[in-house]
């Protein structure tokens, strides 16, 4: 029934947000971000045109992401049976969450990377930076290791499945040694991406668990690092 009074009205939207909240893992995703973000312009200070731009962001994301609940319900209720035009319309509202998600962020990027990339160059200064030789000297022990990972867990081969994914410890590898060689904030950032993309992958074709995404991700990383201090220490 159509609420009657402003109380009712307000009382199941908020039904509305829960119900998508609990049913859909997007909009938990989204809510998590969102706190992240909100909590890190907080400790970083950004200005509050700053804050307010993010805030607009974030509610335009979560507006596209309950409208797209809305379209999917009403299209689920209209065509229980599979229909392509049904599937058309949820891909097309899926497709608008996805631009809005995208152009947030941009946003984001653009009002906190001036408060991060500060801090993150710092941080690579104390490592230090890479070199030819601990690249090669990385990617090798690297895939050794996943190696012997494998054999010790006794699980999947080497170039496909167990733990931990040798993809993933490559990619994440090779993205840590291009960042120190680089020392450049957006380098990094750009590398990580493609170090994520290489692992989603695995986790697409399911040839790796999150698990052993993760694992693989560790082993590279702290590989490479501990590669690379070494070389700086007797440099």
């Amino acid at each position: 029934m159509k609420p009657t009074s402003f109380v009712e009205s307000v009382n199941c939207a908020i039904e509305g947000i829960l119900y998508t909240a609990r049913t859909q893992k997007h909009m938990r995703h989204h809510f998590l971000a969102a706190l992240v973000v909100l909590v890190a312009a907080l400790l970083l200070r950004v200005t509050l045109l700053e804050f307010m731009l993010l805030a607009l962001a974030i509610s335009f994301v979560l507006f596209a992401e309950l409208l797209n609940t809305a379209i999917e319900v009403v299209v689920d209720m209209i065509s229980p049976e599979f229909n392509p035009m049904a599937k058309l319309a949820k891909d097309v509202a899926a497709g608008a969450v996805l631009v809005a998600a995208f152009g947030t962020a941009i946003m984001g990027y653009l009002v906190l990377s001036k408060y991060i990339f500060p801090v993150e160059k710092r941080l690579l200064a104390m490592v230090g930076t890479g070199s030819e030789l601990g690249i090669l000297v990385s990617v090798i022990l690297v895939l050794i290791a996943v190696i012997i990972l494998k054999g010790v867990t006794g699980s999947g081969t080497p170039l496909k499945g167990g733990v931990p994914s040798g993809h993933s410890a490559v990619a994440f590898s090779i993205a840590t040694s291009v960042t120190l060689q680089t020392q450049d904030p957006l380098i990094a950032l750009l590398c990580l991406i493609l170090a994520l993309m290489v692992s989603h992958s695995r986790l697409l074709l399911k040839i790796h668990t999150v698990r052993e995404l993760v694992y693989g991700a560790l082993t590279g990383i702290s590989i490479t690092v501990a590669v690379n201090l070494l070389f700086n220490a007797f440099a």
